[in-house]
């Protein structure tokens, strides 16, 4: 921008008076900044909010349009400390009996002290050290097959840690198995241990003149060496074998900890985890419908008007994050859109499903049959008049003392339970997948015009950029008169000092 200097001749304020005169092209510029800056808070607030309801889409509402949500099932066992049990959807209800005859073992070598001479051998050594002046082959063969071998050749100059290296990263000729290997050399001792559990990763010792080197011999009674074993237990009086301790066995995922005899096994329905199903999607039903609530009913704020630059600059930070935070909360007051999800999710959660009893018959049933509805009219909030309660529920006080007819209709037939609330949600994931579809002017997943928002932020890139050359271009005008003025001035001025020294002479 060019220096300006004004109203030297004239003794004019020319600056305020060129702001005065263009005043009403600042006011343009300062509109349009603005209406971007409000339009930009209404996005955040739909993106916000868009976020929650995507979120209640994808979440506990998704899940429970399909009947696995409501088959769970939980396994008990007399003695926890020796087994645990995952329960799937497909276990049987069930009473059995289990016997735990073994449990998996890797198998483990604790290698004989290795000599140099008479001396307790380091990791420096070399074979030669240990008396193979040749060298040798040292062999492990896995799982029993003589066939599947990890075979290792060490050269005379190799040292102790050479060979450590080699071993750890051979594996078998057959099935790639690779085994866990260690010098110790406080002890002067190799230790070899399977990587998993089991006979099939067990592991054996192939003779020879360097593996007895080496120490990789067990002792005449056998107990510096561990054969890997399987897990053997015993269900319904049926043997089966793993190579870990875990076993799957129809729907039941059960992992053996001790050894143990005569532990019953109980396999039932899980009412409390298909309640606690139910309590969630009422939950985040309800969250969202108080956020669409305080949103829609929030005060529109009119009297709030956007602040200038000039006018924030008169007020404190507080007034002016008070000020802006109530255009903010009244930005999608009374919005068609909201409502429109307002009003179809409250249409849904209003209406009767046909369903199937337990005796075969057909009845049309509400929420209500379960003891959920809305609170009273006149004990709740404006902004929680659309939240769901279930009688009986001991974390919602306003319910907590009703008779809990939920729980008891799981209880006593959980498949009119798994009917009604199927057809529930699948009806609104339906209504919600068509208010999220993508249009013209809005991306799918989403609630609100997305796109025709930011194509009028860009819009309104254009418009500050013209307002501003036009408050430029309007300021320039301005100032070229003033500076022809002061010109002109300036010449008066010097003819008139002029003539006056001339009679002064």
């Amino acid at each position: 921008m060019p220096i300006r200097i004004t109203g030297m001749n004239s003794g004019l304020d020319t600056e305020s008076i060129i702001t005065a005169l263009t005043q009403r092209q600042k006011d343009r510029l300062d509109t349009a900044k603005n209406d971007q800056k409000k339009l930009t808070w209404k996005q955040d607030k739909w993106k916000e909010l868009n976020k929650k309801v995507v979120s209640f889409y994808n979440g506990a509402l998704s899940s429970m349009r399909f009947s696995t949500a409501y088959t769970k099932k939980t396994t008990s066992a007399s003695n926890a400390n020796a087994v645990s049990v995952i329960t799937g959807d497909s276990a049987m209800d069930s009473t059995q009996t289990l016997d735990i005859t073994s449990l998996a073992k890797s198998a483990y070598l604790t290698g004989q002290q290795v000599k140099a001479g008479t001396e307790k051998a380091k990791a420096s050594n070399t074979m030669a050290d240990l008396g193979l002046e040749s060298g040798g082959t040292l062999k492990f063969s896995i799982g029993g097959d003589s066939e599947d071998l990890i075979e290792v050749d060490v050269a005379a100059t190799d040292s102790i840690s050479d060979v450590l290296s080699k071993l750890k990263n051979a594996k078998s000729s057959k099935t790639e198995t690779s085994l866990n290997f260690n010098f110790d050399e406080n002890n002067g001792r190799f230790f070899v241990s399977s990587k998993t559990a089991g006979a099939a990763a067990s592991f054996d010792m192939v003779e020879s003149d360097a593996m007895t080197a080496l120490g990789f011999t067990r002792n005449d009674d056998g107990s510096n060496y561990i054969a890997g074993s399987s897990a053997k237990i015993k269900l319904n009086g049926v043997e089966y074998e793993s190579e870990s301790n875990t076993f799957n066995i129809n729907g039941l995922t059960i992992t053996a900890n001790e050894i143990a005899s005569g532990i019953t096994l109980t396999t039932k329905q899980d009412t409390s985890g298909i309640y606690d199903n139910i309590k969630k999607l009422v939950k985040e039903y309800s969250e969202l419908m108080k956020e669409l609530s305080t949103l829609y009913n929030a005060d529109a704020a009119k009297k709030y008007s956007m602040l200038t630059d000039d006018q924030k600059d008169a007020m404190s930070d507080d007034e002016v994050e008070e000020w802006e935070k109530k255009i903010k909360d009244g930005l999608l007051s009374k919005d068609e859109t909201i409502g429109s999800v307002r009003d179809s999710l409250k249409s849904i959660v209003l209406k009767g499903f046909e369903v199937t009893m337990a005796d075969g018959s057909n009845k049309t049933m509400s929420l209500a049959s379960f003891g959920i509805s809305t609170g009273s009219y006149f004990s709740t909030t404006q902004d929680e008049r659309d939240m769901l309660h279930i009688d009986g529920d001991p974390d919602d006080s306003s319910t907590s003392g009703n008779t809990d007819l939920l729980k008891a209709f799981i209880s006593s037939d959980p498949g009119a339970v798994t009917n009604f609330f199927t057809q529930l949600s699948k009806e609104m994931y339906s209504s919600l997948t068509n208010l999220m579809k993508g249009t013209e002017f809005s991306s799918a997943y989403t609630i609100y015009e997305d796109k025709l928002m930011a194509s009028q932020y860009s819009s309104y890139n254009t418009k500050i950029s013209n307002a501003q050359k036009a408050l430029e271009a309007a300021q320039d005008k301005y100032y070229k008169k003033f500076s022809t003025m002061e010109s002109t001035l300036s010449k008066i001025n010097s003819n008139s000092s002029s003539f006056s020294s001339f009679f002064g002479g």
